[in-house]
C-alpha cells in the first residue's frame, strides 16, 4: 500500500504545477509500478513455495537414502520413478513417504483424514491435505521469526480451509498474552493486541487457562474481545492451546470472515497438530530476573523461610507430561509425614504424596500452574499425607509459581495451636464476640481483634477498662452495669448484664459481657476474663417478634369476632334445622350443615318460598370465600332473588337481574346458583344454572342429573345471558339440589364424586327427608365445607 500511496502523492503534486501531460505520465507510471510490484510479490510467493517444496522433496531423498542404503543420485532416480508409477507428483509422494516415516501428528491427521473420505472422495485430496501440512511445517522450520511462521500458516494449511486470519500468542509466567506472530490482521490491530494481561478475558487467555480448544461460530457471540473483532465481528474463531510435554508454551488463534459451522473431525485434527507444531517453535524469552536454570531456582528457594520444593516435569514415553520429580528440597522442608527430606528428595511427586491425586487436590493445582502459567496462593489448603497407611491431614499456606519449565511449591505447614487460634477467630468473628483479660495485679487489658471492632476501635487504641464500661454505655443501664462489676469484684463471683453500648463513630449496639474471676488460692483476685457479644441482631428480632405476636393476637380476635359475627349471621337466616314443607302437591325437605371450624364459616345458602302466583320458588346458591364477606354477599343474594321472584320473572331472567346485582352492587361477589320455579297446574320444573352443579332427578328408582345448559357464575362479567331447562315431573319423582360441600374431595376430581353421589341417590327410604339424611351421612366430602341440600317429591 505505502508504493501506491507515495507515487499518489507525487501525481498529486505534479498535478498541482499545472503541467497536464506530466500528469497523464505520472498516472501511466504510478500502474506501471504497481503492476512491477504486484508481479515481484507472487514471483517471491513462488519461488518460496518452489523452496518450500524442495526441502520437502530434499527430506524425502534422505530417508530413501536411509532406507535403501543408496546415494542422493539413485535416491532422486527411484522417486521419480515411484511418482510416475503411483500416478503423483514428486511433491506429493515426498509428503507420503516423510507422513509414513515420521508417524508424527501431521502424519496422524493424513491418516484420519483418509479414513474419513476414504468413502466418497480419492486419495489425492488426501494426499493434498499432507503436502500442506508437510510445506507448513518446513516453512515453520526455516522461519527466522515468528512473522513468518504465521505467515506460512496462514498461507499453506490454513487458506484452503477459508482462514483469513493468523494470531501466534506466547504465554507469560503469569497467564499473560504477548503477541508474536500474525497475518491476515492489519499493522493497527496488532499494535494494539500487542500485550494482553493476565486480568483481560479472550479467546486465546481462555484457551490458555481452560487448557482446551476454544470453537466459536462468531467472535460477537462469544462476548469476548480479541485480535481483528473491529474488521469482522461476526467471523468464526479459534483459539488452540499450543504446547509440549504438559505445558502450555502460547496458543494459535485462528480467524474466519464469516460465522463458522461446525467442522469435520478431520479439520479439527489439522488445526490441532498445527498448534502443535506452533509450540515445537515458540521460543519464550525469559523474564528479566526471573530463574529459569535449575541451579537459579534451588539458590531462590534455599533463600525462602518456608519450606520449598523445586519440581521438575517428568515426561512418558510419548512426551506427555506424567509426573513431577522432586529435584531441590529447601533447608527448611518440612515432611507433612515426618519422613526426613532425603526420603522426598529425587521421588516422583505422585509417589511421594499419592494422595494428591484427588480432584482438585495439590497435583491438579501444580499440573495446571505449569500448563498456563498462572501462579496460585492459598492461605489454607488441605495436604494429606500418608503415615503407616494411615490419612494425615495437614492444613498449609501454599504457593505454586512457574519458572521456565520447572515448577516452585512453597507451603507453610499450620501447627495444632495455630490451626486451634484460627478456629476460635473465625467462630469469635462469626458470632460477633469479642474476647478479653484484664490483669487485676499489673492493669494490663488484652483485647482480641473481633472485640476492637465491636467497639469501633482501632487496635492501635487503648482498650477499656471494667470500671470505666459505664463511660461507654447508655445513661440508663449504669445501674446493671453498677450491679455487674459489684458482683464481679467485689464479691468476685461469676455474672453477666446486657447494655447499650455507645460507639466513638455514633453507632449504638446492643452487648451482652459475661466474666468470670481469676482467684489465687488465697482468695486474691488475680484478673478478670470474659467476653462481649454483639446481641443487637437478635434484640431487634426479640422487639419485632413481640411486636408480631402482638399484632397475631389483634389479628386473631378480630378474625374470631368476625367468624363468629357471620356465623351468627347465617344461622339467623338459615337454621341448620328445619321442619319439612307441603305446598299444594309437592314435600320439600332442606338440609343445611354448616362447616364444623367457625374460621370456614361459607356462604351457601337455600331457599324455598310460595310467590303471589302460586308458583314454588326453589334455588340454592354458593358464594365464593369464607368467612364475614361471604355472610353478607350471601345474604345480599338470597334476599335479592327473592324479591325479583315477585316480579313473576322467568329463572332465567331472574339470574341474569342477579348476575347484575352481584355485578355492580356488591364488593366483588362472585358466586354459583341455580333458580328453579315449580308450577303446580301443569307440574313443570323450570330451572336455569349460573355455574353450578346441576340438578339430579331420580325416577322409578334411577338417578341422573339434569341436562346440562349454559349459565356463567354470577358476578363475573356485567351482561350475562342464562339458559333455561324444562322437566315435566310426574309422581313419586325427586328433585335434588345441592352445593358441593356435599361431594368436593381434595384426592379426586369432581366427576368421579358425582357418580358415587348418583348411586348413594338411589337409596331407597320411606320419606323425602330420610333420603337426605342418608346423603348427608354418606357423603364422603372432605374439604370441611358448608352443605346446602333442597329436595322435592311430587305425589
Amino acid at each position: 500500500m505505502q508504493s501506491h500511496q507515495q507515487p499518489t502523492a507525487a501525481l498529486s503534486r505534479a498535478a498541482l504545477s499545472g503541467d497536464g501531460r506530466a500528469t497523464a505520465g505520472a498516472v501511466t507510471n504510478v500502474g506501471r509500478l504497481a503492476a512491477t510490484v504486484d508481479r515481484l510479490r507472487e514471483e517471491i510467493r513462488r519461488a518460496q513455495r518452489a523452496a518450500e517444496g524442495r526441502a520437502l522433496i530434499e527430506v524425502a531423498k534422505g530417508i530413501l537414502i536411509e532406507r535403501l542404503q543408496c546415494g542422493p543420485t539413485a535416491a532422486a532416480q527411484q522417486l521419480a520413478t515411484l511418482a510416475e508409477q503411483a500416478d503423483l507428483t514428486q511433491l506429493e509422494l515426498a509428503a507420503d513417504i516423510i507422513n509414513q516415516a515420521a508417524r508424527d501428528r501431521i502424519s496422524q491427521t493424513a491418516r484420519e483424514f483418509l479414513d474419513a473420505t476414504r468413502p466418497g472422495r480419492g486419495p489425492r485430496e488426501v494426499t493434498d491435505v499432507a503436502v500442506r501440512l508437510r510445506s507448513a511445517e518446513i516453512g515453520v522450520l526455516t522461519a527466522t521469526e515468528s512473522q513468518a511462521v504465521a505467515q506460512s500458516l496462514l498461507e499453506h494449511a490454513l487458506a484452503p480451509l477459508g482462514a483469513t486470519g493468523v494470531a501466534i500468542w506466547a504465554a507469560g509466567s503469569d497467564a499473560s498474552l504477548t503477541l508474536v506472530g500474525h497475518a491476515g490482521f492489519s499493522a493497527t490491530e496488532a499494535r494494539r493486541w500487542h500485550y494482553v494481561p493476565p486480568s483481560v478475558a479472550t479467546p486465546a487467555q481462555r484457551a490458555l487457562i481452560e487448557r482446551e480448544s476454544v470453537w466459536t461460530r462468531a467472535l460477537s457471540e462469544l462476548g469476548l474481545p480479541s485480535i481483528g473483532m473491529r474488521e469482522a465481528p461476526d467471523g468464526g474463531r479459534v483459539a488452540v492451546p499450543a504446547g509440549t510435554g504438559g505445558r502450555i508454551l502460547g496458543v494459535l488463534e485462528i480467524g474466519w470472515p464469516a460465522p463458522l459451522e461446525p467442522q469435520p473431525p478431520q479439520v479439527v485434527k489439522q488445526i490441532e497438530a498445527l498448534a502443535d507444531l506452533c509450540a515445537h517453535t515458540l521460543d519464550l524469552p525469559a523474564d528479566p530476573g526471573t530463574p529459569h536454570g535449575p541451579g537459579e531456582l534451588a539458590d531462590l528457594a534455599d533463600a525462602l523461610p518456608d519450606a520449598a520444593l523445586v519440581l521438575t516435569p517428568h515426561l512418558d514415553g510419548d512426551g506427555h507430561l506424567a509426573d513431577f520429580r522432586i529435584s531441590h528440597l529447601n533447608p527448611r522442608f518440612v515432611d507433612p509425614a515426618g519422613r526426613p527430606a532425603g526420603a522426598v528428595s529425587g521421588a516422583l511427586m505422585l509417589e511421594a504424596y499419592p494422595l494428591a491425586a484427588d480432584e482438585g487436590g495439590l497435583f491438579s493445582v501444580i499440573e495446571r500452574v505449569h500448563a498456563t502459567g498462572e501462579p496460585f496462593i492459598a492461605d489454607q489448603m488441605t495436604i494429606t499425607a500418608l503415615v503407616d497407611q494411615v490419612p494425615l491431614d495437614n492444613i498449609a499456606t501454599v504457593s505454586v509459581t512457574r519458572h521456565g519449565e520447572r515448577v516452585l511449591l512453597i507451603w507453610r505447614l499450620q501447627d495444632e495451636s495455630a490451626r486451634l487460634a484460627s478456629l476460635l477467630q473465625h467462630a469469635q468473628r462469626l458470632g460477633r464476640i469479642g474476647a478479653f483479660e484484664e490483669n487485676m495485679l499489673t492493669r494490663e487489658i488484652t483485647w482480641s481483634r473481633q472485640l476492637y471492632t465491636l467497639h469501633g476501635l482501632e487496635p492501635s487504641q487503648p482498650p477499656i477498662p471494667l470500671e470505666r464500661l459505664a463511660d461507654s454505655a447508655h445513661p440508663d443501664d449504669a445501674d446493671a452495669i453498677g450491679r455487674f462489676l459489684r458482683k464481679l469484684l467485689h464479691h468476685r463471683l461469676p455474672d453477666s448484664t446486657t447494655f447499650r453500648l455507645q460507639r466513638p463513630d455514633g453507632i449504638a449496639r446492643h452487648i451482652r459481657v459475661v466474666a468470670d474471676p481469676v482467684l489465687a488460692p488465697d482468695g486474691k483476685l488475680l484478673a478478670i476474663r470474659g467476653a462481649f457479644q454483639d446481641i443487637s441482631s437478635q434484640h431487634w428480632t426479640e422487639v419485632a417478634l413481640a411486636a408480631t405476636r402482638d399484632q397475631l393476637a389483634h389479628s386473631e380476635q378480630q378474625a374470631a369476632e368476625r367468624n363468629r359475627l357471620a356465623l351468627q349471621l347465617q344461622r339467623a337466616i338459615m337454621p341448620p334445622t328445619r321442619g319439612p314443607m307441603e305446598a299444594f302437591d309437592l314435600n320439600i325437605a332442606v338440609r343445611y350443615r354448616p362447616a364444623e371450624h367457625e374460621h370456614l364459616v361459607g356462604g351457601d345458602w337455600y331457599d324455598a318460598a310460595i310467590l303471589p302466583s302460586k308458583q314454588i320458588l326453589l334455588s340454592v346458591g354458593d358464594v365464593a370465600g369464607h368467612g364475614i364477606e361471604a355472610a353478607t354477599g350471601m345474604v345480599v343474594l338470597r334476599n335479592a332473588l327473592r324479591g325479583l321472584a315477585a316480579t313473576g320473572a322467568s329463572p332465567s331472567q331472574m339470574l341474569g337481574w342477579l348476575n347484575l346485582v352481584a355485578h355492580h352492587l356488591t364488593e366483588n361477589v362472585t358466586a354459583t346458583a341455580i333458580c328453579a320455579l315449580y308450577d303446580p297446574e301443569t307440574r313443570v320444573l323450570r330451572w336455569a344454572r349460573a355455574g353450578h352443579l346441576p340438578p339430579i332427578l331420580i325416577r322409578r328408582d334411577e338417578a341422573a342429573e339434569l341436562d346440562l345448559i349454559g349459565g356463567i357464575l354470577l358476578g363475573a362479567v356485567s351482561d350475562a345471558d342464562y339458559a333455561e331447562g324444562r322437566v315435566q315431573l310426574e309422581q313419586d319423582d325427586i328433585i335434588l339440589m345441592y352445593t358441593d360441600g356435599l361431594i368436593e374431595r381434595r384426592d379426586r376430581d369432581l366427576h368421579h364424586s358425582q357418580e358415587q353421589l348418583l348411586r348413594t341417590a338411589t337409596w331407597h327410604t320411606s320419606t323425602l327427608e330420610h333420603r337426605l339424611d342418608h346423603l348427608l351421612t354418606h357423603s364422603n366430602s372432605d374439604t370441611d365445607d358448608d352443605t346446602c341440600l333442597v329436595g322435592i317429591q311430587l305425589r
